[in-house]
């Protein structure tokens, strides 16, 4: 038997497959995702005037803002989640939604206040944000991190602290349909501030658990 023969047998013998880490990651995500729906149905729920909310556009924007973070976080941590990868050329991905609240910003901006800019900034919910999301985000944390471990990150604490970002960016979109505070400047403060805690927390714990 030759050489070529032999390492084709070889590999027709080995039928176990590692699965991909992309695979694995939605899976974790699926399985964390109870977890997390189940802490926002029991302690929060869609505020009640929701269908009157979906015609303010700033109402709207909430979503946009959370989901152009939550996908780009997931696409970038799936790049990173292999050994080679660098980040070079693939933060910009993670400055949409920099560019959308920045947009939303400036046409509240020109727009008649309805209230003075200091109360649309602190809002009525701010403590609500900074404990609501990271704590719908933990479940989600802890299966991003699961789901990348079946990768090989160079950087384990920026592949963790990018799962953090997807955690928030996911859990803010489900805090979004119960807070009332649709100012672009609320979401930019206090939205901003709780995906930064998780975001830490992301690296902290990715530091050591995705390291190989």
């Amino acid at each position: 038997m030759d050489i070529d023969q032999l390492i084709r047998s070889l590999a027709a013998d080995n039928a176990h497959r590692v699965p991909r880490v992309g695979a694995v990651l939605t899976m974790a995500l699926l399985v964390a995702a109870p977890l997390s729906i189940l802490i926002f149905a029991t302690f929060l729920g869609v505020r009640p005037d929701v269908m009157t909310a979906m015609r303010n556009p700033f109402f709207d924007m909430k979503f946009a803002v959370t989901l152009s973070l939550a996908i780009p976080a997931i696409v970038v941590s799936l790049h990173l989640s292999r050994p080679e990868a660098l980040m070079r050329g693939w933060g910009w991905l993670l400055l949409f939604p920099v560019g959308l609240l920045a947009v939303a910003i400036g046409s509240e901006a020109m727009m008649a206040p309805a209230m003075p800019m200091t109360m649309r900034l602190m809002g009525k919910n701010s403590r609500v944000c900074l404990v609501a999301i990271p704590a719908m985000s933990l479940p989600l944390l802890a299966g991003a991190l699961f789901g990348l471990r079946h990768g090989a990150p160079s950087h384990p604490a920026l592949t963790g602290a990018l799962a953090g970002l997807l955690s928030a960016g996911l859990a803010a979109t489900l805090y979004a349909s119960h807070c009332t505070d649709d100012s672009p400047l609320f979401v930019a403060t206090w939205y901003t501030l709780a995906t930064a805690l998780v975001t830490a927390i992301g690296a902290a714990v990715g530091s050591r658990v995705l390291r190989y």
